[in-house]
């Protein structure tokens, strides 16, 4: 499947900002189930870009915008072709040695357990007796602990209270069910990407072609031939060729979209992000520069 994506970020500045330093995680990964096809990135203030691979292997654009400015706007286009699901045999096995991944099942700043999680990984475990079917059991009990609720937690909602409210969204889903595998020694990382779906909860395909989505996450775990398994527990199902990766890491602190700082007179900065989605093309997207978002350039 063809997916053309689309994310835009706009920062509004109360004051103005001398100058800011940031890293952009947007472009989507290649990997065995999708390619990308082409990717731009554009910035207002107009700066260049600078590319490179973070730790984990994403793809990290970063930029610096050294002249005063009110405004920020960071806009980026990929055009992404997609594989269907293809689910490993029912025999697989996990890594021979799983502390070759020993980041991923050590506790990370946002994936935490106690006794308790430990104990819903073996209770949803039980008396499966393979690799496969151990993953499939642990992400379905995942599931059904939470009901997917928009707003109920915030980026550092731990495990714990998580599970206590038993509310949450993709972001908390996916650390559920990271700390459950990690908990019984099962190595996990968390993945960020786009689901193109009219409602990332349920997964439906989209009513329109062209449609506006948030940021999703899942869950992988690794196989013994190397590859590593995509598992989507708001979903319920396997990563398919709808579901488009941009990058992994140990959990969402790993991967965050957008990351910067900035120096100036400005005590705070207003948010507008939105990405889209389409098969069959996004119409074009105008970052022209305009003299509102540009500070003057002998304003220290």
């Amino acid at each position: 499947m063809r997916i053309d994506l689309r994310y835009v970020s706009s920062f509004t500045y109360d004051g103005q900002v001398a100058q800011s330093h940031n890293m952009l995680r947007a472009r989507p990964t290649d990997n065995d189930r999708q390619r990308v096809l082409s990717y731009h990135v554009e910035i207002d203030p107009r700066v260049p870009v600078h590319s490179s691979f973070d730790y984990w292997g994403t793809w990290v654009d970063t930029f610096a915008v050294v002249q005063p400015h009110s405004r920020l706007t960071v806009a980026a286009e990929a055009v992404v072709e997609t594989s269907p699901a293809v689910e490993p045999d029912v025999d697989a096995t996990g890594p021979n040695d799983p502390m070759e991944f020993h980041e991923y099942l050590v506790p990370s700043p946002h994936i935490e357990w106690n006794g308790d999680v430990s104990r819903l990984a073996r209770e949803a475990v039980g008396e499966s007796v393979t690799y496969v079917a151990n993953a499939r059991a642990v992400v379905a009990a995942a599931g059904a602990l939470i009901e997917y609720t928009p707003g109920a937690t915030e980026v550092g909602t731990s495990v714990v209270d998580i599970l206590e409210q038993r509310s949450g969204v993709c972001q908390d889903y996916a650390h559920v069910t990271i700390a459950m595998f990690r908990s019984i020694g099962v190595p996990a990382r968390y993945v960020s990407g786009y689901l193109y779906a009219s409602d990332s909860a349920q997964g439906d395909e989209p009513i329109n072609d062209e449609i506006t989505v948030s940021t999703h996450a899942w869950v992988e775990v690794p196989l013994s031939d190397g590859r590593w398994w995509p598992l989507d527990p708001t979903n319920q199902h396997d990563v398919g060729e709808r579901h488009v990766k941009i990058g992994h890491g140990r959990d969402y602190e790993d991967i965050t979209p957008l990351r910067g700082v900035y120096h100036g007179t400005s005590t705070s900065a207003g948010l507008e992000a939105s990405v889209a989605m389409s098969r069959s093309g996004l119409p074009q997207f105008d970052l022209s520069p305009r003299p509102d978002l540009i500070g003057v350039s002998d304003q220290q």
